[in-house]
């Protein structure tokens, strides 16, 4: 099958677009032919290397995955070559604690081909496409998770987005609309900030040209005046995470999901205790979370932000895009578009 992959960790050269053997579904697992994938940071970690975390190589990113039942391994009931289905990227075992992830720790979905474990299949409705299906599991679904599960977001509340412009920051601010909060969106650009308005933000900054800080404490005032956002959502890290401990509500919510800028930033206790803010953090997602916003897009009230779709052959121009955050939503790499 034509695969995008790498043989060693490194830069965006590492990969290559070219054949690789077939998957065979062991069994219990299904073999999935792939009608979309979509890309997120995992894809650009994985390829570099992360510390501690082990990726079989050759090495195939891509976790988000919809697409049709192409094969059944032994044992395998409920499914059935020609099902429409959408992946589960993460399996969790909670007996043994074993988990895994398709894109990073076992290979994923930017093939034409990619194998699963049957109780990771969610089925796709007839009139949600591949790939509305493939944006949904990592960026919205830990979006899900971060807002409601863990940060408990209600209408009415205010909330201030990091990184709105990409996928986690789309799938938040949409979530967040819906579910009737007030909502600033920050990025990095002008065009960017016209971009979120247009997709319902009620505030913008772009924080090119203004700290976030500074736009909150002139828009809302001062701490122990009532400033700040009842909900600051940061999951880039970096030289972003003091300036948004000053943005926190007193008795706010900090949400945190990842740190795509830097794991280890200096911090300022001051802000934690006189705000009596809640740090909350959420790791990834839930089957059941995945299959909440699947349901939202097949009832209409939510449509993920796709900024392009490009072959599988472009995979690893898919991989730049993302990583010199040249995109606006969700990148998909769709295999079918080479034929």
């Amino acid at each position: 099958m034509k695969a995008v992959y790498f043989d060693t960790h490194g830069s965006l050269d590492a990969l290559t677009y070219g054949e690789i053997a077939d998957p065979v579904p062991p069994a219990g697992w299904v073999k999935v032919k792939v009608g979309a994938c979509a890309l997120n940071y995992l894809d650009v970690f994985s390829r570099r290397g992360m510390p501690g975390i082990k990726v079989e190589l050759p090495g195939i990113t891509g976790g988000d995955c919809a697409g049709t039942v192409a094969e059944t391994g032994e044992g395998v009931t409920g499914w059935a070559p020609g099902d429409r289905v959408l992946i589960n990227p993460a399996f969790v075992d909670d007996r043994s604690g074993h988990f895994e992830m398709m894109g990073e720790t076992r290979r994923g979905a930017m093939a034409e081909y990619c194998i699963c474990r049957a109780d990771q299949l969610i089925p796709v409705p007839t009139h949600v496409s591949d790939e509305a299906a493939a944006a949904l599991p990592v960026a919205y679904g830990t979006a899900y998770r971060m807002l409601f599960t863990r940060g408990g977001l209600k209408a009415g509340e205010t909330i201030l987005i990091l990184g709105a412009s990409g996928g986690v920051g789309t799938a938040c601010l949409l979530l967040a609309k819906m579910a009737g909060a007030h909502v600033v969106a920050a990025a990095g650009s002008p065009d960017k900030c016209r971009r979120l308005t247009e997709l319902g933000a009620d505030e913008t900054i772009d924080y090119s040209a203004e700290a976030i800080d500074a736009y909150t404490r002139k828009r809302t005032g001062s701490l122990f005046r009532g400033g700040g956002w009842d909900v600051v959502v940061n999951f880039t890290g970096g030289d972003s995470w003091v300036p948004s401990l000053r943005a926190v509500k007193r008795g706010g919510r900090l949400l945190t999901c990842g740190a795509t800028a830097g794991f280890d930033p200096r911090t300022d206790i001051r802000f934690i205790f006189m705000a009596e803010m809640s740090i909350l953090g959420s790791t990834g997602f839930t089957k059941d979370d995945i299959a909440a916003c699947l349901d939202l897009v097949a009832e209409g009230r939510l449509d993920p932000v796709i900024d392009k779709v490009l072959p599988l052959s472009e995979g690893r121009e898919g991989v730049r895009l993302l990583e010199d955050r040249e995109v606006f939503g969700k990148v998909i790499v769709k295999p079918g578009l080479d034929a």
